[in-house]
């Protein structure tokens, strides 16, 4: 049985025809796709992480032009914005923030490098641990702040008293976390490690350093923050450069803009020194994920 083919069933040469997509094309556009689906959830997160913050500035803005507030005590968010601005460009606030740096990143630096090793030792050693736990927790609930006082006594209002200061209140989060970490390990996990055959020196490397990692960057992240806290109160003492001295010499010449200035200059190098401290955590525990 013949079958009879239409005029609408040719094919004219000049007519195109559909041709399907190569693999390599479709790859492409399933890596665009995957590409801008991450791009909207990133943009998302940033947006919902922002709510918060704009919302804070916003009724920072509106509270003294609605005399809910005095302006003179609380001037809005764009007249600080344009103090910070006129110190930029002065140059004051780069000394200051200099000045402020120094001493913080010093103290920071020497508290993380003697109180991470002495945190280790105390808490392999049980019997060395047993022996200074009463007076280690007597100085850790003892506020480093209280003692500005103390070491501007003993050692005076330069930069050691503020460097050492500073040091001290950093140093016993850092062995406390430490000390809480390393004690912390999983028993099992010691065990296992043990029936391997590894020696007391690799068992401290190779399970107890990274497993107490995490903790430890806790840590030293708290410090961080203690670092920035008991910079601004020292340097409102006997200091003539430095964030802390700029706020309190604004206050005391009824400068606020300049005052508020010098705390939100604080903020974004706390937030800023956080967000490094965090990277650096997740950079050396990648083996956990």
């Amino acid at each position: 049985m013949s079958q009879t083919i239409t005029p609408a069933d040719t094919i004219r040469p000049d007519q195109p025809t559909a041709t399907p997509l190569a693999p390599a094309t479709k790859a492409a556009r399933g890596r665009t796709y995957r590409r801008a689906s991450f791009l909207g959830r990133g943009v998302a997160s940033v947006a919902k992480r922002s709510i918060a913050i704009i919302a804070f500035l916003a009724l920072w803005q509106v509270a003294p032009k609605l005399g809910w507030v005095e302006e003179a005590f609380l001037p809005p968010f764009t007249t600080v914005v344009h103090a910070l601005v006129d110190l930029i460009k002065s140059g004051e606030l780069w000394t200051d923030i200099s000045a402020s740096l120094h001493r913080s990143l010093a103290g920071f630096a020497i508290a993380i490098a003697i109180g991470i090793p002495v945190g280790l030792l105390i808490a392999w050693y049980r019997t060395l641990s047993e022996i200074l736990n009463p007076l280690l927790t007597i100085f850790l609930n003892t506020a480093a702040v209280a003692l500005i006082p103390v070491f501007t006594l003993i050692l005076g209002i330069g930069d050691f008293s503020k460097i050492t200061i500073i040091a001290y209140a950093c140093f016993w989060t850092v062995l406390y976390n430490t000390i809480s970490g390393a004690r912390d390990i999983d028993p099992l996990l010691i065990r296992s490690a043990r029936s391997l055959g590894l020696s007391s020196w690799k068992l401290f490397v190779k399970v107890i350093l990274p497993a107490a990692v995490p903790p430890i960057f806790t840590g030293v992240r708290l410090a961080g923050a203690a670092s920035m806290l008991v910079l601004v109160t020292s340097e409102f003492v006997g200091a003539k450069a430095g964030l802390g001295y700029l706020i309190i010499s604004s206050q005391n010449n009824f400068q606020i803009p300049q005052m508020y200035a010098g705390i939100v200059t604080i903020s974004v190098i706390g937030v800023l020194f956080n967000y490094l401290l965090v990277r650096l955590e997740r950079h050396f525990s990648r083996w956990r994920a």
